[in-house]
């Protein structure tokens, strides 16, 4: 007989909804909070962007060659129509290349336009065509660590610090040169490990890129080499920004070679503030994006100028070295330096002075002017309907300015140095004087070669 056995069920232990161990077993879905994920994807996104700009801003930045081909075609029109000078800045450097950009007959008047910090010769660009137009010689520099011209210099020696993989290429250099033994034989020698001189070594052999720092003593020396190699004394002088404190002692050492000046805007502080280039992070942000350098310029500089006109100037101010030479200048310059004192000096004051003020930018702008005016009493003051750059939507107006004002002085003279004799012709001249022909060798050669110095106008 079958016996049937039932199974006992399972006991089931009832577990009040509210327990803990009831929440354990039985977890109810949850959905996810997406607002962590997109915060450390934004940080995480916007430091690699910063990481990028920064590489790229030391990349090829500062290879000549790639920075100029990545040029916009604007700017590299502007340096095709100019020319470089060299000049010699300090005795123990090497020479340094100036960008000049001229317009007009050489043997008419001559203005000589100086930026101030954090701008170039391209921002004249029109001002200087205008006044070609009109018959005056304009010419516009870059002045050294500005624009086109050189930006850094190549040092040679020093004990600079170079890094841990810096050493390691000059010792291996220097094994190259002096062998793998030579410490060991020295050493063997002498007894002494030859430390000082592997220093000495290593410090003649280092090569390294220095920023050009530019001062009024290293200004006045471009300036003056700059007017003599192009033969422009006397010069019209247009100082706009912070040139004026760059050129100031230029002026006072050669007021002979100026005829009149004009102050465009001029303020020992530049109007764009670079303190803020030298903050980490927002400088590269400011010199890395379009945008950001538009909204610094529109908000201190100008509301007038174009995307690819501020687009010009950050490109100039920020390739090859740019950045660190403009932030040298800066700290050279004499924020003490006061205009009443200089404009009524023994050496300025008998020269003819405008003042070009803007009456758009603020009231405590249009104050300063006043200020100026009052320190510069002898100087012709006018406004403008610009901003503190002006140059860019005004050019019509400033060269107006500018041509009234040189247009009434009178015809300028220079003193030209006529070009040396040829060693075959004063070697004819030496035989006719001895052989009693002077007369003839006289009007034969000295009229073609210009013995001596002439005056022109």
């Amino acid at each position: 007989m079958a016996i049937i056995t039932e199974e006992e069920e399972e006991t089931k232990t009832l577990v009040p909804p509210g327990s803990k161990e009831s929440i354990t077993k039985n977890p109810k879905p949850q959905s996810e909070n997406p607002f962590p994920f997109w915060f450390y994807f934004t940080i995480i996104f916007s430091l690699a962007t910063l990481l990028f700009v920064s590489i790229s801003l030391y990349s090829s930045q500062n290879d000549p060659r790639s920075w100029f081909l990545s040029l916009p075609p604007a700017l590299r029109q502007h340096y095709s129509d100019g020319r470089t000078i060299k000049v010699q800045v300090n005795p123990d450097e090497l020479p340094i290349e100036v960008f000049v950009a001229e317009s007009g007959p050489a043997q008419s008047e001559n203005v000589i336009i100086v930026h101030g910090l954090g701008l170039s010769s391209y921002a004249f660009r029109e001002i200087i065509q205008s006044l070609g137009s009109k018959g005056i010689h304009g010419v516009a520099i870059d002045l050294p660590g500005n624009g086109f011209s050189d930006k850094s210099m190549v040092v040679v020696g020093g004990d600079r610090e170079i890094g841990f993989v810096g050493r390691v290429k000059e010792v291996y250099g220097l094994i190259q040169e002096k062998g793998v033994f030579w410490a060991f034989d020295h050493m063997v020698e002498t007894g002494d490990l030859p430390y000082e001189e592997i220093i000495k070594l290593q410090n003649s052999k280092r090569r390294s890129l220095k920023a050009i720092e530019l001062g009024s003593e290293e200004t006045a020396k471009v300036l003056s080499q700059v007017i003599d190699t192009l033969g422009l004394s006397p010069v019209h002088l247009v100082l706009h920004d912070s040139a004026l404190g760059l050129a100031s002692n230029w002026v006072s050492e050669n007021p002979q070679s100026v005829r009149s000046i004009t102050l465009l805007d001029s303020s020992i502080n530049p109007s764009l503030p670079l303190w803020v280039l030298h903050i980490p992070v927002i400088r590269e942000v400011l010199l890395g994006f379009s945008f950001a350098f538009k909204m610094l310029v529109s908000l201190r500089c100008s509301k007038d100028m174009t995307l690819s006109q501020i687009e010009a100037h950050r490109i100039l101010l920020k390739g090859r070295n740019g950045r660190e030479a403009v932030l040298g200048s800066l700290k050279k310059l004499n924020h003490s330096f006061d205009i009443a004192q200089w404009g009524n000096s023994d050496a300025v004051n008998g020269i003819p002075m405008q003042v070009i003020w803007s009456k758009q930018v603020s009231d405590v702008w249009s104050e300063e002017g006043e200020r100026v005016s009052k320190a510069l009493r002898k100087a012709k003051f006018v406004t403008h309907s610009g901003s503190r750059w002006p140059q860019e939507s005004k050019s019509s107006e400033l060269t107006g300015y500018i041509t009234d004002f040189v247009s009434a002085f009178p015809i300028s003279f220079k003193r030209v140095s006529e070009e040396p004799i040829p060693e075959k012709v004063q070697k004819i001249l030496d035989e006719a004087k001895a052989g009693g022909d002077h007369d003839h060798a006289h009007t034969g050669y000295t009229d073609a070669y210009g013995l001596g110095e002439g005056w022109t106008t």
